[in-house]
């Protein structure tokens, strides 16, 4: 098979999406935490990552289930909502997923866990 019928590799595809996406940085996203900000953090790892550690105050809701559940977890498609993975490629693709459903404050992290967890 040629690699024109072969279609996008996933590195194509984080690509595409941290282009249609925006993206906040985790001493951004600290300082809205500090604020109160009203924002839904989501972690969109496997359960046993996200029990690990993650980001404080996130919700988990794996990426698998994401476009099934987002609807009950957050239903008002106005409210900021910040993805979360380990490393920003999941999270990428996860946000952009939410704006094509038509939630219209979707932020990807930076760097995801890893770049938060080392600040």
């Amino acid at each position: 098979m040629d690699n024109a019928r072969r279609g996008k590799r996933f590195r194509d595809l984080v690509l595409e999406a941290k282009s249609e996406i925006q993206e906040v940085d985790a001493s951004s996203l600290r300082q809205w935490l500090a604020e109160k900000r009203t924002l839904v953090v989501l972690d969109v790892r496997e359960a046993d990552d996200y029990a690990a550690g993650t980001v404080p105050q996130a919700l988990n809701l794996s990426r698998g289930l994401l476009e099934l559940e987002i609807d009950e977890m957050v239903p008002d498609q106005e409210t900021v909502i910040v993805t979360v993975c380990g490393g920003g490629s999941r999270s990428a693709l996860a946000a952009q997923t939410l704006l094509k459903m038509g939630y219209g404050q979707v932020y990807s992290l930076a760097g995801g866990y890893r770049g938060w967890h080392v600040q």
